[in-house]
């Protein structure tokens, strides 16, 4: 009987070890799947925002883009230039007649945007549309004539006849900013550029007279802009 018993021990041991194993390998399976399982959810939580951050980086040119191909050309007046202000690096700096407030304020459409503003200056970040009408002809020399601005609105404008656009800005209290202040110059161009402005503005000194420079534009549907070229009297720069 001690030899069946110990014999049966040991046979019912050994069953209990090949249940072990058993359990070890239908179990273990699942844990690893498990595992991988997760190392996807973990990535896809960093790839996420970094897809998402890349869309909004790669949208502004894009739409810049779609303006640039699908906008209306549009003539905007410059302020007088000091060349040695105007080349800042590999930018243009450029300033409008509709970038000053005091220029807008006798349009249509100001006062209800200002508001109660004792000095008529609209609120920092205030959205203005600025409606834009297109001249007829060109000058003597060739270059177009600047648009001229008529009223100012809130909202875009769904009611413009053909020959209006409307030109979306943003009040920083007493300008207008339109996305058009600055743009990139290539290098190998700055230098042409930079001295084509100093011979004209000393020309208009010594002729006792103020150069204006226009710069053309493309706005699109909704009234963002693109800049396209720069008029230096009767010399184009496109680029």
């Amino acid at each position: 009987m001690k030899l069946l018993n110990f014999f049966g021990k040991s046979k019912n041991s050994q069953s209990d070890l090949d249940n072990l194993e058993s359990l070890k390998e239908t179990t273990a399976p699942e844990v690893d799947f498990s595992q991988r399982t997760n190392k996807p959810i973990k990535n896809w939580r960093f790839l996420l925002p970094f897809a998402l951050q890349m869309g909004l980086i790669l949208s502004v040119p894009a739409q810049a883009f779609y303006t640039h191909v699908t906008g209306t050309t549009v003539v905007l007046q410059t302020v007088p230039v000091d060349p040695y202000d105007f080349l800042r690096g590999y930018y243009q700096v450029l300033n409008y007649d509709i970038s000053t407030s005091n220029n807008l304020k006798e349009l249509p459409g100001w006062d209800e945007l200002a508001g109660e503003n004792s000095r008529g200056y609209l609120p920092r970040g205030k959205s203005v549309y600025v409606v834009l009408e297109k001249p007829t002809g060109e000058d003597k020399e060739g270059k177009p004539f600047a648009w001229k601005p008529v009223a100012v609105r809130g909202t875009l404008p769904e009611d413009l006849p053909e020959n209006r656009i409307a030109i979306k800005g943003r009040s920083n209290g007493s300008r207008i900013e339109y996305g058009l202040e600055s743009y990139f110059m290539p290098e190998d161009r700055r230098n042409e550029v930079n001295d084509d402005i100093l011979g004209v503005q000393r020309e208009a000194f010594r002729e006792n007279e103020q150069i204006p420079f226009v710069v053309e534009v493309k706005v699109n549907s909704s009234g963002g802009a693109v800049p396209v070229s720069l008029w230096v009297r009767d010399r184009n720069y496109r680029f």
